[in-house]
């Protein structure tokens, strides 16, 4: 979420048959692989202190965001019917006019390569930036300690998922054309010491290798937690300024795995 220095490269996918072929993805666990940490948010009220903690306060951490992430609060993270919902409100709080929450593992979860796949279904509206990323447990400074983003999209762009990678020398996005906030669709990077390939229900739309074999392009050999969380404007989310018709917006996460890989 992070975007100094961020460049964008965009490819156009799709088509009735991709799209058809989209909505088939199981939502059961995969009982071929070791499935090391999940949060299936089948709970009520609160997300579970046991898994997340929260970001919180305004500005976005430096990307001028509009929002202020709350902690602990229902209107803004909650889990109902199954899902976590992570809503964005158009409301005053503490000198911003948004609420919206950022959760993440640190300190309570975090892996050193493995599969992870989130299934969401994406807010709507031009303004909105949800995320599901990745930074290091023992990040020291940004960009070098890396992170990884498996999934953004910026409401004034709706046609396009965004993936990336930041590291002390390279910033690469690819990103692919899907109707990402009428339906679920399963997020999915695949993480190993050779590369990270970056799924949308099985179609593979982005991959970076490990080919400097350098920490300056390569920080990826150590423990990443997870981060999920709905910012609202912000340097490239308010590119196009807020809709404030549009709030409030609601991202739903199904689910959360990790597996480790064979």
């Amino acid at each position: 979420m992070n975007l100094k220095a961020k460049s964008i490269i965009k490819i156009c996918a799709g088509g009735a048959f991709f799209l058809s072929v989209l909505n088939c993805a199981s939502n059961r666990p995969d009982s071929g692989r070791n499935l090391i940490w999940n949060d299936e948010f089948n709970g009520k009220g609160l997300p579970d202190s046991l898994q997340w903690n929260y970001d919180t306060g305004g500005g976005g951490f430096g990307n001028e965001e509009a929002q202020f992430y709350t902690k602990n609060r229902l209107e803004n993270a909650r889990m109902e019917k199954g899902n976590l919902i992570i809503e964005a409100k158009k409301e005053n709080w503490e000198n911003n006019k948004y609420t919206s929450a950022r959760l993440l593992t640190k300190g309570k979860f975090a892996f050193q390569y493995g599969t992870i796949e989130v299934r969401a279904k994406l807010p709507k509206g031009r303004g909105t930036w949800p995320a599901i990323w990745m930074m290091s447990e023992n990040m020291k400074k940004w960009p070098d300690d890396g992170e990884l983003d498996i999934m953004e999209h910026v409401g004034f762009n709706q046609g396009y998922v965004h993936a990336s990678v930041h590291t002390k020398k390279y910033n690469h996005i690819q990103g692919t054309q899907k109707d990402v906030s009428d339906a679920f669709h399963v997020y999915k990077a695949y993480w190993t010491p050779e590369k990270i390939d970056v799924y949308i229900d099985e179609q593979k739309f982005f991959t970076y290798e490990n080919k400097e074999k350098n920490y300056g392009a390569w920080p990826f050999d150590q423990p990443y937690f997870i981060i999920l969380n709905l910012a609202v404007g912000g340097m490239w989310g308010g590119k196009e300024g807020i809709d404030d018709l549009v709030f409030p917006q609601k991202y739903y996460i199904d689910y959360v795995r990790v597996y480790q890989n064979k």
